[in-house]
């Protein structure tokens, strides 16, 4: 067999495995092993392995996921993230859907501390949906919000996301950290006016709230400077380039631990179970990482991505038309594959072909993460639709999966602006230094 056939094999029984429910990671690495041993020799694919575990384990680049993760986990068991719904429903709640609003503000603050799309809608949603259910939201909307709020986790910076697309392909993480926050915003507004629009439409979905005096509008606030003093340090440090990424993470993790201390808002029992959930997910990730680096070397001696990027560069068409077909080629599989995963198959793929376009790479970073947004709240995998599920046990999967749809206009309209629009992506990582 040719080595285009071994790796289109390859392929399909990778796809057929993955919706077997085998755990990613292991998967990739599984058919990357074969697929590398059937076309070189077993000893060589042993070898293969050997080296790429190591490295994958021993890079000091992907030290900054755990840090990050940690920096989240520390968030959510101190409290911030509470406080942070609480400062938002007391400025909007009164609004027409303005508890649904301020889970959306809370979302985004949030994830300016996170960086996972599964914490952000998890927390959230024990945050939010208490609260939208006592003052009689109806529940298709209130999950509805809590899930697509949370895919703001892997857009607004500090994004898992981000850091595995920038070591893939060589591009400055900060530089992506930082192009995520105008398009992060504008999702952010994009979602509360859906919301608005939704709640005027049909005003039986979601009553108003109380009004609050400005004196407690104003003592919520303590909620949120916590929130904003990490941004700063983080963002700001990076922005200015006093910060590698890393250390980035660092920081910010101490940061938030110390602020925590400070204030008393953990104890030893939070911290254990930040350590424990930090390891936990870290490991998920860098096995993920590792299978997906076995595979690439078997994909890349099957020269698929490089018949693949000279049969689309070949095409008599446009490079926006190219660009129309990659989007959807990653929306169709964003509703298939763990938003991980499909980044880590697709981009050794995708990436040259971008290149050869001429597209920024920071850019395309962006719109990809914004498409694999859509897949987090997409069936059949849709895996916020799934955690906020596993809050909210008395509301059926279907009335959430039905409850997003509203909110995939908003994601689809934010991604298609970016297009016409590159700087709202581009311009503050223009700026750095």
């Amino acid at each position: 067999m040719t080595p285009e056939t071994v790796g289109i094999i390859g392929i399909a029984a990778l796809l057929i495995l993955i919706f077997s429910r085998m755990p990613v990671g292991f998967v990739m690495a599984l058919v990357g092993f074969v697929g590398f041993g059937s076309l070189v020799n077993f000893n060589a694919a042993l070898n293969l392995i050997a080296r790429d575990v190591f490295d994958v384990f021993g890079s000091y680049n992907l030290t900054v996921i755990p840090l990050f993760v940690l920096m989240g986990q520390l968030a959510f068991h101190s409290g911030i993230s509470s406080r942070l719904f609480d400062a938002a429903y007391k400025f909007i709640g009164h609004l027409p859907g303005g508890l649904a609003m301020a889970s959306i503000g809370a979302c985004a603050g949030f994830s300016a501390i996170c960086g996972s799309t599964n914490a952000t809608a998890a927390t959230m949603a024990a945050a939010a949906l208490p609260e939208m259910k006592r003052y009689g939201y109806k529940p298709g909307l209130a999950t509805g919000v809590v899930a697509a709020g949370g895919s703001l986790g892997i857009l607004i910076p500090p994004s898992v996301i981000f850091i595995v697309y920038g070591i893939m392909t060589q591009q400055s993480i900060g530089k992506l950290f930082v192009a995520g926050i105008l398009p992060g915003i504008l999702l952010t507004l994009l979602f509360m006016a859906t919301i608005s629009l939704w709640v005027t439409l049909k005003p039986e979905l979601a009553p108003k709230g109380p009004r609050f005096t400005l004196r407690e509008k104003i003592a919520s606030l303590s909620g949120l400077v916590e929130t904003l003093i990490l941004f700063i340090i983080i963002m700001g440090g990076l922005f200015v380039g006093f910060f590698t990424p890393t250390e980035a993470g660092a920081v910010g993790a101490f940061a938030t631990l110390a602020i925590a201390v400070v204030r008393r808002q953990i104890d030893w029992k939070g911290f254990t179970a930040a350590l424990v959930e930090t390891t936990r997910i870290s490991c998920m990730i860098l096995v993920i990482v590792m299978g997906a680096t076995i595979f690439g070397h078997f994909l890349a001696i099957t020269r698929i991505p490089f018949e693949i990027a000279g049969w689309i560069s070949g095409l008599k068409l446009s490079s926006w038309m190219i660009m129309m077909f990659i989007i959807l080629a990653y929306l169709v599989g964003g509703c298939l594959i763990d938003s991980l995963a499909l980044i880590m198959l697709t981009v050794p793929i995708f990436f040259p072909v971008v290149n050869h376009l001429g597209y920024d790479p920071i850019w395309f970073g962006v719109v990809i993460v914004l498409i694999t947004q859509i897949g987090v709240i997409t069936p059949p995998v849709g895996i916020n639709v799934y955690v906020v599920s596993g809050v909210a046990r008395d509301v059926p999967l279907g009335v959430i999966f039905r409850g997003v749809l509203p909110l995939l206009a908003a994601l689809v309209v934010g991604t298609f602006l970016l297009i016409p629009f590159p700087q709202i992506a581009l311009f503050l990582p223009a700026l750095m230094k």
